[in-house]
């Protein structure tokens, strides 16, 4: 499994600490920043994971920002991106069997590092489910097909 992660400086030491424990999980990842805790602006490094991801470069990001929110809501801008914040096990393994989420956002102020490995851990090792929850995953394409739709449309008229 290919991973791709960032973080912005709100994150950047969660990260750091995550890296290591990613690593001695025996994952494969690729960082795609930031580099430092200097203050930077976390669409930037939520868009480029997200992007890598909804291509299939990578099979799923983890984005870390001070909450997780910012980097969620950025990275389901992206179409194909299931993005969730998680901060708990039940939330971690749920996600990955009923909603197939392809991204994980976490908070570098609301929870260690310790946790942070246990969740990611959760959800890069639990499956989907598939059955009932296809479907659902299928009216969320839907939606983003309309959406894509409403702004070629509001496009055209500029």
């Amino acid at each position: 499994m290919r991973i791709a992660i960032a973080s912005d400086h709100g994150g950047f030491e969660l990260k750091r600490q995550l890296l290591t424990r990613l690593q001695d999980m025996g994952f494969e990842w690729s960082d795609f920043g930031c580099a430092t805790e200097d203050s930077v602006d976390y669409p930037d490094y939520a868009e480029v994971v997200a992007m890598r991801v909804a291509s299939g470069e990578f099979d799923r990001g983890i984005l870390l920002c001070g909450t997780g929110l910012g980097m969620c809501i950025v990275a389901n801008k992206v179409p194909g991106i299931r993005a969730v914040t998680v901060h708990d096990t039940f939330s971690a393994q749920v996600t990955r069997e009923h909603n197939d989420s392809n991204i994980l956002t976490m908070g570098g102020r609301v929870i260690d590092a310790d946790a942070a490995e246990t969740i990611a851990r959760i959800w890069l090792t639990t499956s989907f489910m598939g059955g009932r929850h296809e479907r659902r995953l299928e009216k969320i394409s839907r939606v983003e097909g309309r959406v894509q739709e409403l702004a070629e449309k509001a496009g055209s008229r500029s």
